[in-house]
């Protein structure tokens, strides 16, 4: 079936409830690139190296990582309605303290409160919108893509409108939006269904146990440093105005928004799960390197460009990461993002410091070798990944079983 058929089960016929929490998680996902555009200026406002300011990014992302051991736990006993409703709370009164920092260390704490709500709300957001949805978890995993792709373009582009007058008014701006979101689960979501089990803090952790959800949380941690690399240290290569900062970075969040909604599904049924995936990180790999040494012309056209590689990457690690195991999908998932968070939190930091430490080049050297990496798992571990493969696409097995990068 479709996915994209407006027929019963498509993803533009999905419940209220079900757009209710993917509008949530738009905004949600606003929070992560909101702080591009105005990086620079947050680091002349409060008188702050690069480095110091790139804190932003690894407090949140940190975090998000160790919180995301809790989000089962949490949610398997009070529920996903009620812990959606918690993360939203966080994130609307960390998100408003943010606006009112006086200085980088307090801008950071508030950030850390931040992700937590966010791990809260992000990581319960696509188990209720894969159980909620019509169509099953095709659908549901292509509409939680879309917020993903669509709060990532629209972040930069609030925080450069609304960071031209003031670097404050973005937070303020992410606190309204996000109590907007959780007026709106209030009202349309009704509590869902508890596990039978109660989650454990350490569930996520043993279900990192099976080899195929390993193999892709570790590849997923090697790509999300180049991600981050490219979302948090960019900005000040770039050093341009808000407003051209926040147009860079809206166009590539649409590329990022149609590769991984319309491209990458599209592709995996043609070259398969895992064979799109290798290429999609090699191709990454070559983008950032030039980004890193090309003129400023390239830098911009190599950041939008990025936005293709890694929506193809984020739909397909997706599907991996809830599919490759027996596992239930959210402690599945929090194994999963708890790996690769820690290389969103390390390459804000570890990037401007490479450069500190060497030149503006290497960094991007750095991350060209990490989506390398990440593509080199891929290859080794392809076999204890096949089963998510298969599934995804049964009708390109190969008289061995798969091609190279589908194995």
């Amino acid at each position: 079936m479709d996915p994209f058929d407006a027929g019963a089960g498509g993803i533009l016929r999905q419940p209220k409830a079900v757009w209710a929490t993917a509008g949530a998680s738009v905004v949600a996902f606003m929070g992560i690139g909101l702080v591009d555009p105005i990086l620079p200026s947050i680091a002349q406002g409060l008188r702050a190296t690069p480095s110091q300011v790139s804190l932003l990014f690894t407090s949140y992302f940190l975090i998000t990582a160790v919180a995301m051991l809790l989000t089962g736990f949490v949610s398997s006993r009070i529920g996903g309605r009620r812990t959606l409703l918690l993360g939203l709370a966080f994130v609307v009164v960390f998100a408003g303290l943010a606006g009112t920092s006086g200085s980088v260390g307090e801008l950071v704490g508030f950030r850390a409160g931040w992700g937590l709500g966010n791990a809260l709300f992000v990581s319960t957001a696509l188990a209720v919108i894969v159980g909620a949805a019509a169509g099953g978890s095709a659908a549901a995993i292509l509409l939680y893509e879309s917020a993903l792709g669509l709060g990532m373009a629209c972040g930069p582009l609030l925080g450069a409108l609304l960071g031209n007058a003031s670097w404050r008014y973005p937070f303020f701006g992410t606190a309204t939006l996000m109590a907007i979101g959780f007026l709106c689960i209030t009202a349309f979501l009704k509590e869902q269904p508890r596990p039978a089990r109660k989650t454990s803090v350490l569930d996520p952790l043993k279900a990192l146990g099976h080899g195929g959800l390993a193999s892709a949380a570790v590849s997923a941690f090697f790509y999300n440093y180049t991600f981050f690399t490219v979302l948090a240290f960019t900005p000040f290569v770039l050093n341009m105005t808000p407003y051209r900062s926040g147009a860079v970075f809206f166009a590539w969040g649409l590329l990022l928004a149609v590769f991984s909604v319309i491209v990458a599904p599209r592709m995996q049924k043609r070259f398969g799960s895992l064979r799109v995936l290798g290429g999609s990180l090699v191709l990454l790999a070559a983008d950032v390197l030039v980004l890193g040494y090309g003129d400023h012309t390239t830098a911009v056209v190599c950041t939008i460009l990025s936005g293709a590689f890694i929506g193809v990457n984020n739909t397909v690690y997706t599907e991996l990461a809830l599919g490759v195991s027996d596992a239930p999908r959210p402690v599945a998932s929090a194994g999963y993002n708890f790996v690769r968070w820690f290389a969103a939190a390390a390459a804000p930091y570890f990037a401007p410091k490479i450069e500190e430490w060497t030149d503006i080049h290497v960094p991007f050297v750095v991350a060209a070798v990490t989506a390398l990496l990440g593509a080199v798992v891929v290859l080794v571990r392809r076999k204890a990944l096949t089963h998510e493969a298969e599934e995804l696409e049964p009708r390109h097995a190969t008289e061995d079983g798969v091609g190279v990068f589908a194995n």
